[in-house]
């Protein structure tokens, strides 16, 4: 018997956990699923320092009745009104409940809140496959993860204010900034800090940030190529006509962010422009199924906490408490507009790959042998490329700006998952085993390559 709950929140950064909260406090079951050990999301990530209400919001879900699968990404949902999560290694089985393997359950929701957050755009260049050649988010995880940063000499590069926030954490654990390469040029990123002027308390942190690296900012500025032999050596950036080289030990990259709509697309929501449709209680297109942070568009932790509170609140049935929330969502829209503007990306990052370049790290497709080709499906059909084990999470953000292409279909699991869990879930030993023969010639080899 699959256990049931009247509101099950996918994702537990602070849109995630904001909705949980919301809903548990206002009477409904809730359960709140993320595949990372800890609630926060790359937000509020453990190891960093919590500003006062990330602490606020943690303790309030630690106090409350949801229940949280921390360790479980959800991957399918097999039926109406019910998602199935798979544990990965390490994480803590439920006590009592579900219906399930070893490593996989399923949930019947009456309510569902997709709060998947975003991930890094990744754009290709030579060298960019080179032994500590990362994304800037990804750099600034494995420092608060405990990797040794002090005394490394550091470029961090792409676009987007994340940029400012992981140099200065870096530097505030010993790391040398060299330099903070943002692409978009002086002139955009000034209309925006007139946009940021409207709220103080941004401006104030994006000072705070700026000091605490020594201002070494360069606009218009982006790697064209990262040299070295067993690991990264020195990297080659231009900034106009100019071109030189600086030695280091780190180059963290990242151009702005990518949402993560794949399971929304997979339940059949309404995407526009790239992100997930919805009304203003963050309703989406499919029925009782809501969407709230950066899924809806890219707006930063402040708009992440509002839609996560109206999503929760609308989804337990108390539209009289989201007016106000609304209201304050509809103010700060005009900043997600704003903040899009100045990360767009210039038409020159098209020309870094060279022919020899790769794109798809998972199966090795050079980027001459993707010009070749019209489509994504195409492409997928005659290279693999997004076919490996990320899905075409790294490529498939890379391909949309420079070939134009997007993602035609989703299909289930959203993540690579155990042959266990893309069969039916029993209790019965040959029932499962039939079910594991008939994933082997089903799910494991479908007779259309997506």
């Amino acid at each position: 018997m699959t256990e049931s709950f009247d509101i099950v929140v996918v994702g537990a950064g602070p849109a995630g956990i904001t909705a949980a909260v919301a809903a548990a406090e206002a009477g409904q079951s809730a359960a709140l699923f993320d595949d990372n050990p800890a609630a926060g999301g790359q937000i509020w990530r453990h190891g960093g320092r919590l500003p006062p209400e990330g602490q606020g919001w943690l303790a309030r879900l630690e106090a409350s009745s949801v229940v949280r699968s921390q360790g479980w990404r959800v991957v399918d949902c097999p039926a109406p009104y019910v998602v199935r999560a798979e544990a990965n290694p390490g994480a803590v089985l439920p006590e009592s409940g579900p219906t399930r393997t070893a490593n996989c359950a399923d949930y019947r929701y009456k309510k569902l809140i997709i709060a998947t957050g975003a991930r890094e755009r990744f754009l290709p260049f030579p060298g960019w496959t080179l032994p500590n050649v990362m994304g800037a988010g990804g750099l600034d995880a494995m420092v608060r993860g405990g990797l040794p940063i002090a005394g490394k000499r550091v470029i961090v590069a792409g676009t987007g204010p994340l940029l400012l926030a992981v140099a200065a954490h870096l530097a505030g654990q010993g790391a040398r900034i060299l330099a903070i390469c943002e692409q978009a040029p002086l002139s955009r990123l000034a209309r925006f800090t007139m946009h940021v002027l409207r709220e103080p308390a941004k401006l104030w942190q994006g000072a705070g940030y700026g000091l605490a690296v020594g201002l070494r900012l360069r606009t218009g500025c982006w790697p064209v190529a990262a040299h070295g032999d067993d690991r990264l050596r020195r990297v080659t950036l231009r900034q106009g006509k100019k071109l030189w080289d600086v030695d280091c030990d780190y180059l963290a990259c990242g151009f702005h962010l990518v949402p993560n709509i794949e399971l929304p697309a997979l339940l059949g929501c309404s995407i526009a422009n790239g992100f997930v449709a919805t009304d203003d209680t963050m309703r989406t297109s499919v029925e009782d199924v809501y969407c709230a942070g950066e899924p809806t568009g890219i707006g930063g932790v402040d708009l992440s906490l509002l839609e996560g509170q109206i999503a929760g609140l609308a989804a337990a049935g108390r539209p009289d408490a989201v007016l106000a929330l609304i209201r304050k969502r509809r103010a700060r829209l005009g900043f997600v507009r704003a903040l899009a503007e100045a990360c767009r990306l210039d038409p020159q990052l098209r020309s870094l790959a060279t022919g020899q370049t790769i794109v798809c790290r998972c199966e090795d497709v050079r980027f001459e042998t993707l010009a070749l080709r019209t489509s994504w499906r195409e492409a997928k059909l005659h290279t693999r490329c997004g076919m490996g084990p990320c899905q075409g999470r790294i490529c498939g953000g890379a391909t949309e700006f420079l070939f134009g292409w997007g993602a035609d279909a989703v299909r289930p699991p959203v993540f690579p998952a155990r042959v266990s869990s893309l069969t039916p879930l029993t209790n019965g030993t040959a029932d499962a085993e039939a079910s594991l023969a008939a994933a082997a010639t089903s799910s494991i080899h479908p007779k259309e390559s997506t």
